[in-house]
Formats: C-alpha cells, sequence, structure tokens
C-alpha cells in the first residue's frame, strides 16, 4: 500500500469498520476482507490498525465482542454493531458525504 493510501485509511478506519459491521456481525479478517471486496482491491487493512481500531470502537461503545467460531472452525472473536455505534455511524457518515462532495467540486473541471 502507498503511503497516500495509509493516509486516508487512517482518517477513514473507523467508519470503513463500523459501515462493514452495520452489514452483520463479523471478524476481524472478514472485516478486513469484506473492505477489500468491496473497494475492489483498492484498500487494504493491515492487521494491527485494524484490531487497534475495533478496540478503541470497543472501549467507545460502539461495537461489543464475544467468542465464536469462525468459518474454517478456529476461534475468532465477533463484533457486533451497537445502538451506540449505529448513532455515530449515521453521522460519520453523514459527514464524509458531505466532505466528499465538497472534494469533488473542487475536483470538478471549472
Amino acid at each position: 500500500m502507498n503511503r497516500e493510501s495509509i493516509d486516508l485509511l487512517q482518517g477513514t478506519l473507523d467508519v470503513l469498520i463500523l459501515k462493514t459491521l452495520a452489514w452483520q456481525p463479523m471478524h476481524g479478517y472478514a472485516v478486513t476482507r469484506w473492505v477489500r471486496e468491496r473497494t475492489q482491491g483498492s484498500i487494504e487493512i493491515e492487521d494491527a490498525p485494524l484490531y487497534k481500531a475495533l478496540h478503541r470502537l470497543e472501549r467507545a461503545g460502539c461495537v461489543s465482542a464475544e467468542w465464536g467460531l469462525s468459518e474454517n472452525n478456529r476461534r475468532a472473536r465477533y463484533y457486533r454493531l451497537t445502538a451506540t455505534g449505529r448513532r455515530r455511524l449515521k453521522a460519520e457518515e453523514s459527514e464524509w458525504r458531505r466532505y466528499a462532495a465538497a472534494v469533488l467540486r473542487v475536483l470538478e473541471p471549472a
């Protein structure tokens, strides 16, 4: 991943995780896989920042976690969006849409 992608990812990781978990509870690797597939490989989330963000979101009450078995029968921690997380996602998604629209207006030819 190039430096620009890393900078963008650090600023958007929480909202990417919250949006991913809005679909269904997932373990960390599944979150990474879902984001990679949705972005057609443009965004790759590395393990350390992912788990740091998941733990931060858990401490903030945005996600809850419980142990379960993954698709390949391995013990994995599954993360679920909480009501607090849904409210935060709604607010952050709205902000990101406004921000992206503003950036696109600047990038459009005059």
